[in-house]
Parts: C-alpha cells; structure tokens; sequence
C-alpha cells in the first residue's frame, strides 16, 4: 500500500502551533518602525542612519513561536553611512547606537545592552529586538561590526536573500516550512541544541538540488515529502563527515559560520538527525493513517492532527505557496 499523505495534518500543525502568529510579526514590524524611526531622529546619529533591513528568521519567513515564556525575537540591519572618524575602530557603531537608545525618553527606561554584533532591546512581553550595525565602506566592502575583537565582518544580505529565494522556489515554498518543522523539533524537544538557526538554515538550503527534481517531479511535491527528502538528503551528507564540516555563507560573502559551533555540538546534531530521520521514513511511509498519524505525533506531539471543521487562523499561510519576500536579508548578530 502506498503511505498515506497527512498534508493537512502538516497544515494544521505549522499554521496552529509552530507558526508565529500574525499578532507578534504585526507587533515585530511596528517595534522596528518605532525604533528605527527613533534611531533616524537622534540628534548625534540620525544623520548617518540610512534605512532599516530585516534579517534573519523573521526576514526568510522562517521564525516559529517560542517554547514556553521564552523571548521571540527580530533581528534587523541598521544601514548606516560611513564615519571616517570611526574608522579605526568599528565597534564605535555599536557603542553610538546603544548611546543615542540612552538618550530617548522611551528606550532609556527599556532594558537594552551592547552584544557581539548588535544592541539589544528587550520590551516586557518576552520579546527583543536586535539593532545590527551595518556599513557599505567606501571600499565597496558590506560589513558589519565584531564589537568583541574591534572589527569588521564581511555580509551579504542581499546574496543570502536571493540564495534563500531561488532554494525555496525550487520546492515549491516547502523549503523554508521544513526548517520551521526542524526548528520546531530543536526547540520543543530540546533536539540538537545548540545548533543555531542560520547553520540549520543553510545546511538544509544547500540539500535542496533541481537535479532531483529532474529526475522526480514529485521530490518536493508537499511538506511531508519535502520534510523526508530534505531529512534523508541531510543525513547523508552528515554520515559522511564525522567531523565537523566547514559552513560557508551561502551568498558568496567569504565568510563561514564555522565559529558558532563546536565539534560536539556537531556530533550531538548529527547523531540526533540520524535518529530524526529514521522516525520520519517510519511515520511518512505507514499506509495506515491511524498509526502514522501517532508516529508523527511521537515527533511533533499532538498539534499534529485534522483541522477543526471551523478552523480558521491569522497565522501566515501553512501549506500555499507564499508570497516571496522581496525585503528578507541575512546576517548575523547576538
């Protein structure tokens, strides 16, 4: 018997329980404006402040509710001009940005501190958003700031967002709903923590190939499918690297993602995406609805089920192709 497709089922459980809810991007995206309107207007900065990028999760559209009372988060890139007076030490963006939040009669009572790459800004209902530097250098470099060792780090958000669009596109949109599923397994079941979103991102971006859709049109036909083909595709390529491979940024930049993880973190990733897929082959490949339904469930609990005949939902779409972002960027901060 052939297996039984739960296409529904996967609708159900992206749009009813891992999905973000269109409340919070609403709240995210105002957040930011607000911010950002507030960083344009400072007296000492404002003059140097260019525009505002959404990256990250929450601009590839592949952002998932927190576990619990944890923080959901938006990370976005602060174009700024080039300061020739800062030249010498790139970490003054850093410092000018956290100062100019200090001088507002709003943000100087929020909680908000200097990181690695970004200032951060907690607002009280387990949210934060992260302002990340970001300078086009009269060199032509793209970059953004190191604040630990004083230095440049090259980035190339608009080679990331198109490198994620021409991969999502190759299945159909299913692309980015797998790596939502796989964050939602990394969270909820404290699987492979520690891997950090833009390396999942990626390594299951770089699984995604045309040839295998020249050979099969059906291989990313629906998220379960997409879900197996992706999984097994990624197991492969980690069975045949005990050691931790090095991560290259997908869009050309130069740069890896090597130094966000260990070889342990590898291994304890590894080992669980083999485990991983072993429960997904047994659950997508069950002709009996019943039973595949309670295997998919022992891996994404009971948000996995049939839609409620009333269902409805202001969450972004599940399972239609969506819209492609055309603002999404990519970088790295924290």
């Amino acid at each position: 018997m052939a297996p039984v497709q739960l296409t529904t089922c996967f609708n159900t459980l992206l749009t009813d329980t891992v999905n973000l809810s269109r409340l919070k991007l609403d709240m995210l995206d105002n957040r930011v404006d607000s911010v950002y309107r507030a960083l344009k207007a400072d007296k000492e900065i404002g003059h140097l402040v260019l525009d505002k990028i959404p990256q990250g999760s929450w601009a590839q559209r592949t952002i998932i509710n927190p576990v619990g009372d944890k923080e959901f988060d938006a990370d976005f890139l602060l174009l700024m001009e080039e300061n020739p007076d800062w030249h010498g030490s790139p970490k003054t963006y850093i410092d000018k940005v956290y100062a100019a939040l200090d001088r507002h009669s709003r943000y100087r009572e929020m909680p908000h501190s200097r990181k690695c790459r970004c200032v951060r800004l907690e607002y009280k209902n387990l949210m934060h958003v992260d302002i990340v530097p970001y300078v086009q250098l009269s060199d032509g470099r793209e970059v953004i700031v190191n604040r630990d060792d004083n230095c440049w780090e090259a980035t190339d958000p608009e080679g990331f967002t198109a490198w994620m669009r021409n991969q999502d596109d190759i299945t159909g949109g299913n692309l980015r709903r797998v790596i939502r599923l796989l964050k939602y397994l990394r969270d909820h079941k404290n699987s492979f923590t520690g891997t950090r979103s833009i390396i999942l991102t990626t390594l299951l971006g770089n699984q995604v190939s045309d040839t295998k859709t020249l050979i099969d049109p059906g291989y990313y036909a629906n998220v379960p499918t997409s879900l197996l083909h992706l999984v097994q595709d990624l197991n492969t390529y980690l069975q045949a690297n005990p050691n931790k491979p090095s991560i290259a940024d997908p869009s050309g930049s130069g740069v890896t993602f090597d130094h966000r993880w260990t070889q342990d973190t590898y291994a304890y990733f590894r080992e669980r995406i083999r485990v991983h897929t072993e429960e997904i082959e047994a659950a997508y490949h069950h002709a009996d609805k019943e039973t595949s339904i309670e295997l998919w469930q022992g891996l994404f609990g009971t948000g996995f089920k049939e839609p409620d005949a009333q269902q409805s939902s202001a969450k972004f779409p599940a399972a239609s192709v969506a819209a492609v972002t055309t603002t999404g960027r990519s970088g790295r901060a924290g």
